[in-house]
């Protein structure tokens, strides 16, 4: 008996020892999620794991089932693990609710330029990500953790309710890599790119993550974005443009022509300007209007109205603001409990300012937005 007894201590202790060594960067990075300041439904990890990004360049991957198969698969090794996202289009197939404002102005209270972004859409929980890969650069990624199956009523209170949290590596919604080039991502509704040339497939999310790993500058973006295709998940509802910032003050917002087999289409900051701003309609010339017009962007989300409230005040300021302005610029666009016409309501999840200089976040999130946490690398 006795013998019998050390011998399953010894296959316990040797199993044990198989899963930390299988899963110990994991297992860290598991251990690293905790709720910031002690607010429920705003969480921070520090990514420790590995992940391959031209590995899944390589899969041509553009569907948000196919990407979370494949995180499960790097996440389990083999074992049935499963993670599925929340984000779907409506009954009529329209994401109308998802809405955003950014912009990159000069920093009034110091050198350099921030970078500002109210995301705009269900009340879910919010995962700040910072994460220093072996190839590639320092950064600090924001996630709507509705995107890898969480909501305010299924939270990471748990080791177990954790795992999926290691998907946010492949989710950034927006951020800011140790270079201070920010990115981030806008709604365009019945605009999903499907670029399809003999290039490898990227999709949604993944376009940002290989900016911030690989990154420093606008132009280093730009070229990047030549050498994939990025393919939005037409499943969603909803195709996206992305603003690009960069710590010299350069400025992009890059869009897909819908007209024209999903040609890139690229609109840089004015020589000159200070400023640049971006809500969800279209800038490309070919596109633009002052007038609401949802053949190029979402009247639902007033995104022309944020567009000219935001933008007299980056004019008033002359592109010029402190952080503290920049988080009262987007207060003035900013949702709390708007109820549409269908029932769903709708707030800005969070509001960052991103220091480009200094490569610091300050985050407002929606349950309490009257404080400011700070993250940086």
């Amino acid at each position: 008996m006795k013998k019998a007894i050390i011998w399953i201590i010894g296959i316990l202790v040797a199993l044990c020892l198989v899963v930390w060594f299988t899963w110990r960067a994991e297992i860290a990075s598991i251990n690293s999620v905790t709720p910031v300041n002690g607010n429920p439904y705003l969480y921070q990890m520090e990514y420790k794991a590995g992940y391959d990004l031209d590995d899944l360049i390589a899969k041509d991957i553009d569907e948000n089932a196919e990407l979370l198969d494949y995180v499960v698969g790097r996440i389990g090794k083999g074992l049935p693990l499963k993670i599925k996202s929340a984000q779907v289009a409506d009954e009529d197939g329209n994401m109308e609710t998802f809405n955003c404002t950014s912009f990159q102005v000069r920093n009034a209270s110091g050198e350099g330029f921030l970078y500002g972004r109210n995301y705009d859409y269900f009340k879910n929980p919010t995962m700040v990500t910072i994460s220093h890969p072996k190839k590639g650069y320092a950064s600090i990624a924001c996630s709507d953790m509705s995107h890898f199956g969480y909501s305010l009523e299924k939270l990471p209170d748990s080791f177990m309710s954790k795992l999926s949290c290691l998907a946010a590596i492949y989710a950034p919604v927006d951020g800011i890599n140790e270079k201070g080039l920010c990115t981030s991502i806008m709604a365009l509704p019945k605009q999903a790119s499907r670029q399809d040339t003999d290039k490898h497939d990227v999709g949604t999310t993944i376009i940002m993550r290989l900016w911030l790993d690989r990154c420093a500058t606008v132009d280093e973006a730009l070229a990047l974005l030549e050498t994939v295709d990025v393919r939005h998940d037409a499943a969603v509802g909803s195709g996206y443009h992305y603003m690009v910032a960069d710590a010299r003050g350069d400025c992009a917002v890059v869009e897909f022509d819908k007209e024209d087999g999903w040609k890139t289409m690229i609109v840089r900051k004015e020589e000159g300007q200070n400023s640049m701003l971006v809500t969800n309609h279209l800038l490309s010339r070919k596109y633009y209007t002052t007038e609401p017009d949802p053949a190029v962007g979402n009247p639902h989300s007033k995104s022309w109205w944020r567009y000219e409230t935001a933008g007299s005040y980056l004019q008033e300021h002359n592109g010029i603001l402190s952080p503290e302005e920049a988080q009262e610029c987007l207060s003035l666009v900013h949702w709390k409990d708007l109820v549409w016409e269908n029932g769903t309501v709708e707030d800005t999840q969070f509001s960052n300012v991103y220091d480009q200089q200094d490569i610091t976040l300050l985050l407002r999130n929606w349950n309490s937005y009257e404080t400011t946490c700070r993250f940086r690398l």
